[in-house]
């Protein structure tokens, strides 16, 4: 009986025919043998049923088969998501044509969900697209597969440079406390969050990036205006009354060395007062007009008051989005403080990359001594520096939604680039 256990329906099928061929031949033999006929022609005939039996068996195993063999590459499809392909049914009636018609019905129905879910992740790739924030998703491999616009303000280049790079190059790490910076800089300006989800089988990473920076400014910038808010109210209520009795005394005062004396603190006392006002506006918000601007022309109104340097403008195109008088002036505050750092050359360019404008004013001035105080309020390295600026100018640029960020070139270049990115406008903007 061992010999007959088999462990597959090809085997089953196999052994059971032949057994009943044995008993077919068994029966023929006993049959002719019954009947007289000689034994040579008997050895014919059982030859001839030996072979007929044979072929049945084969015949009968292969349309057994068939079905099943036709299912294996229908759900083999199924496993590629490819439901198109359906194995066909040998038989017209039965349970095998209702075993493929149920196999049809599932290719149909995920086919149906695979669509919904194609749409889904078309629509949340679109909206990833659209997000002002950094978005990037890795593979299993920890390759970079997808990112969005906004990659840019991450690494200065569109995320498709970086396509396939893995995240260590990217400066990125995973480890106990999750995703990381490796750059302790960028780690104090980026929050992480992360996700995981699978998409075509395969585990994938959506990290999100959140600027902290912005929060953490407006918490400085608020601290800031409040003490100024104090101080402001405290000098205004000292300088009034002085400077109404300086002018009082200066009206009655015969002597000319008095009258020159209470005019300085009358002068002074102005002086301090629009200083003071100044400063209170900082962080306001200001309304902001933008129209198309001529970068040739912007740069020609600003670069004629500052004659004893030699200005160059390199511009792949020709226009941007912005605000005319504000960047009239973030040009004069930049090209002053290049002129004041004892710069001779100040090379201006602006690109266009995907949906953003990206300016850079180049000088080859000494630099700055020290870059993390550059936009502190009251902070300045010049001896009659008021540090206001540098805050003006990113206010400004911020407030057109754009970022802008100063470095000191390196040695054989010298000098600082100033780096201001802002954003390309719809379509439907006239």
């Amino acid at each position: 009986m061992a010999l007959l256990k088999t462990n597959s329906l090809e085997s089953y099928i196999q052994v059971k025919l032949m057994l009943l061929c044995a008993v077919v031949l068994l029966l023929t033999g006993y049959v002719l043998w019954l009947i007289t006929i000689k034994w040579q022609w008997i050895l014919v005939v059982e030859l001839l049923v030996a072979m007929l039996c044979f072929w049945n068996v084969l015949s009968i195993k292969q349309q057994v088969m068939r079905p099943y063999t036709r299912a294996l590459l229908h759900l083999d499809a199924i496993i590629q998501e490819d439901y198109n392909q359906f194995g066909k049914s040998a038989f017209s009636h039965g349970k095998v044509k209702e075993f493929h018609q149920q196999l049809k019905v599932l290719s149909e129905k995920l086919q149906t969900q695979k669509s919904h879910y194609d749409q889904q992740a078309f629509l949340v790739y679109q909206l990833i697209s659209q997000l002002d924030t950094p978005v990037l998703v890795f593979n299993e491999k920890q390759q970079l597969t997808l990112g969005n616009e906004a990659f840019y303000h991450l690494f200065k280049q569109p995320w498709q440079m970086f396509r396939h790079a893995t995240a260590d190059l990217l400066g990125l790490h995973y480890g106990d406390d999750g995703w990381q910076f490796i750059d302790q800089a960028k780690q104090n300006r980026w929050q992480i969050r992360h996700s995981e989800f699978i998409d075509d089988g395969e585990n994938h990473q959506l990290l999100v990036f959140i600027d902290i920076e912005p929060a953490l400014r407006e918490s400085q910038l608020n601290a800031w205006q409040q003490i100024i808010r104090v101080l402001g109210h405290e000098i205004r209520n000292s300088l009034t009354p002085v400077s109404s009795m300086a002018e009082t005394l200066a009206d009655k005062a015969s002597n000319e060395r008095d009258k020159m004396v209470l005019g300085v603190i009358t002068e002074r006392c102005q002086h301090l007062q629009s200083f003071v006002n100044r400063y209170a506006s900082i962080s306001q918000q200001i309304q902001i007009h933008c129209q198309w601007l001529s970068i040739k022309h912007v740069i020609k109104s600003t670069a004629g008051l500052f004659n004893d340097v030699n200005i160059i403008l390199d511009a792949s195109v020709d226009g941007f989005w912005a605000d005319g008088e504000f960047f009239e002036q973030i040009f004069i505050n930049l090209f002053k403080n290049s002129q004041e750092a004892g710069a001779t050359d100040i090379r201006v360019t602006l690109v266009l990359q995907d949906q953003y404008y990206i300016m850079e004013v180049i000088d080859n001035g000494h630099g700055f001594s020290n870059l993390s105080n550059l936009f502190v309020p009251l902070y300045s390295t010049k001896p009659q520096g008021q540090g206001i600026g540098l805050s003006f100018c990113r206010n400004i640029i911020e407030q057109h939604h754009g970022v802008m960020e100063l470095n000191n070139n390196d040695n054989e270049k010298k000098g600082v680039t100033v780096m201001i990115v802002l954003p390309k406008p719809s379509k439907n903007v006239p």
